[in-house]
């Protein structure tokens, strides 16, 4: 068999898919946390653009991807889909492995795909700055590319235990012409609470959240941009999945498990909503496997509740698996998936059965990656390697099982800035 798919422009959709258009049931709104009544799109527009606020509720099954933003897809999309046969050898099994490698995008993972389609609606509304938060710094160096590419600033809430584990993302922020601010930190009233306890607090994501949150809506020509969790987020992140469907078939391959890490659920959602949404319509019978750190497991230890998405309670009430918005995870490497809540959308699927979750603790996930640098050559972000690791365990079944089963992981983003990471463990 090949090792890469194609990589033809060809294979670049045209349009993002929308798994709600698709579903029997959709979840719950999201409330006014003031009223508890169903959250109107018009209260959202302190925060968000309005383009982007109408892309989060949309209906539409495929969702317009403008030419501008095409364009700068088509520097670093397609992405390749490889076929895993040193991974195969290594674990003798009779399962073939494929991974969609994020890790070629700009800023090295899938969060340049959001990104760039954000700081082009934002640019359409006259805005002149996007504020974020980042845990690990994928998605801050994203969103810093993407305000470059549209003529953006960008101010980043880095939380502090990745800022001091990862100062290569740091660098790579301001090099696109970002500004990188630790989190908690005193720029706000939001961070200023918790940096006053304790300087060296290592943060959160919900914390970074309601830090750039505040930043924006109290800021002129300021807008917030989120990574991950928000309905058009997930939206977005379907390119992975359109074009993974394209190589599978040049492949001559039916996926049988299809697997992402999850923190707030984006590059989990990116891959697995348009092959969903071909189970749905009858056309597929795959299974699909989130997984999760055990040190913050939102899915598989968390509550499904309404629940606000940041610490300090200025977002909306999301219906989503949460551990609880004053949850502090512990300083694991992974800091992308350091969140305590989960993408209404993961979670309703968990709900409903079509999705299952799993967690994994940082020993068997960092082994997991190690041996997939020694084969494949590429080391894995740590966020990845959680995906990598449920491959491993799921082709390590088949070879119990004697099934010849398809898996395809997302390999989010590379790890190769986040070499301390593990040299510490």
């Amino acid at each position: 068999m090949q090792r890469y798919a194609s990589q033809h422009l060809s294979y670049l959709p045209e349009g993002f898919y929308n798994l709600k258009a698709d579903l029997p049931e959709l979840p719950p709104p999201p409330l006014n946390p003031a009223t508890r009544e169903p959250l109107l799109p018009e209260e959202l527009e302190p925060v968000f653009p309005r383009n982007f606020i109408q892309q989060e509720i949309t209906r539409e099954k495929f969702v317009p991807i403008p030419e501008e933003v095409l364009e700068v897809y088509a520097r670093y999309r397609p992405t390749p889909l490889i076929y895993a046969s040193a991974l195969r050898k290594y674990l003798d099994t009779p399962a073939r492995i494929f991974y969609k490698h994020e890790g070629v995008g700009p800023a090295g993972s899938h969060k340049t795909n959001t990104a760039l389609m954000q700081a082009y609606l934002a640019r359409q509304e006259g805005v002149e700055r996007l504020t974020t938060e980042t845990g690990a710094g994928q998605w801050g160096s994203a969103l810093a590319y993407a305000c470059s590419q549209f003529g953006l600033k960008a101010r980043v809430f880095m939380v502090r235990s990745s800022f001091r584990q990862k100062p290569g993302r740091r660098v790579m922020i301001e090099l696109f012409g970002g500004e990188v601010l630790e989190s908690p930190s005193p720029a706000t009233a939001a961070g200023g609470r918790f940096y006053r306890e304790n300087p060296d607090h290592p943060g959160s994501l919900g914390i970074a959240i309601s830090e750039a949150v505040e930043a924006a809506v109290s800021q002129p020509g300021t807008k917030y941009s989120l990574g991950s969790v928000l309905d058009a987020v997930l939206l977005h992140q379907t390119v992975i999945g359109l074009e993974a469907m394209k190589q599978c078939q040049e492949f001559g391959v039916e996926p049988g498990t299809i697997i992402g890490c999850v923190g707030g659920g984006s590059n989990f959602a990116g891959l697995s909503f348009p092959f969903l949404g071909q189970n749905l319509t009858g056309k597929n019978r795959i299974k699909f496997l989130a997984v999760e750190p055990e040190a913050c497991p939102s899915l598989t230890g968390g509550k499904l509740q309404y629940e606000h998405g940041d610490t300090a309670g200025l977002t909306p009430l999301l219906y989503m698996h949460s551990l609880g918005r004053d949850f502090v995870p512990p300083p694991i490497h992974a800091g992308g998936l350091r969140y305590h809540g989960m993408a209404p959308l993961v979670s309703h699927l968990v709900r409903m059965g079509l999705v299952e979750a799993r967690a994994y603790p940082q020993n068997q996930v960092f082994k997991a990656a190690e041996i997939f640098f020694k084969t494949e050559g590429i080391l894995p972000a740590p966020e990845s390697a959680h995906a990598v690791a449920a491959a491993m365990e799921e082709a390590l079944e088949a070879k119990k099982s004697g099934k010849e089963i398809n898996i395809i992981f997302n390999l989010s983003g590379h790890g190769f800035l986040d070499i301390n990471a593990y040299a510490r463990n």
